[in-house]
């Protein structure tokens, strides 16, 4: 599963069609919609806790924290 992350994150920094907005915009609304099913008190989705790690590592290869 790491490995897929680091494969993923590699590709996503890499690929000059999406800028640091939407890597930002995705962050966010992946975060916002986190907050809402926790607040929820629902179980979060392991995708969404994979794919914001992703965002995060994707947008600090870029170089932005």
């Amino acid at each position: 599963m790491k490995t897929d992350i680091k494969v993923e994150v590699e590709r996503l920094a890499a690929d000059p069609r999406i800028t640091d907005y939407d890597f930002w915009r995705s962050l966010k609304n992946v975060n916002n919609e986190i907050f809402h099913i926790a607040n929820n008190n629902e179980p979060i989705p392991f995708e969404m806790i994979r794919w914001r790690a992703i965002l995060k590592q994707a947008r600090m290869k870029r170089g932005h924290a």
